[in-house]
């Protein structure tokens, strides 16, 4: 099936709002969760996160990430952009080591959401190829995840940062392995 992907700047805000409304997380989440600190995500709620968001893809010089589109239906998310944007996730023990000096040079995809009626239809895949070329179109060194490892599966709700396969199948390489249930992916871009 095919999807259409957008980059997400403040032009797409309503189709956010609409594809994370389907989910209770996500909608409170905005996508902030490895942006801001745990005492701010937690103290501004869904509304603050919301205007932080959208604070955010007003200013920013970079989309925040990417909107796949199904018969011009928002269905899935991926966050994405320089890696100094995730304060938050690159002060995680997962990924905490595996960052360097290059912040800006260096892009991260810490999150995807996938509406449920359209899991297991390659949305995560294409959102993700999709990512690696918006990473090469702003001049980025290498791309990054930190996915769970292995073969197991889990539930969507557990796979909002991915799994191996996926990145896998998009030409990452594991670069670290923080622990026995997450790895640190990296795909090297040619400028």
């Amino acid at each position: 099936m095919a999807f259409t992907i957008q980059p997400v700047t403040n032009t797409l805000i309503h189709d956010i709002g609409r594809l994370f409304a389907t989910d209770k997380v996500a909608n409170n989440c905005w996508c902030m969760w490895f942006i801001t600190s745990v005492k701010e995500f937690h103290a501004v709620g869904h509304e603050g996160n919301r205007a932080n968001f959208c604070e955010l893809a007003a200013k920013s010089d970079q989309p925040l990430g990417l909107l796949a589109y199904r018969d011009g239906e928002p269905v899935g998310w991926c966050a994405v952009g320089p890696r100094s944007r995730y304060v938050r996730a690159l002060k995680t023990p997962t990924y905490r080591g595996a960052a360097g000096d290059q912040e800006d040079a260096i892009w991260l995809v810490p999150c995807f959401f996938i509406r449920k009626d359209a899991r297991r239809a390659g949305v995560s895949q294409a959102l993700l190829e999709a990512a690696v070329n918006l990473a090469k179109e702003h001049g980025a060194a290498a791309i990054e995840g930190f996915p769970f490892s292995g073969a197991k599966r889990r539930s969507g709700g557990e796979t909002q940062v991915g799994v191996e396969a996926l990145f896998a199948a998009c030409g990452f390489e594991v670069i670290q392995t923080p622990s026995p249930s997450r790895v640190v992916m990296r795909r090297t871009l040619n400028a």
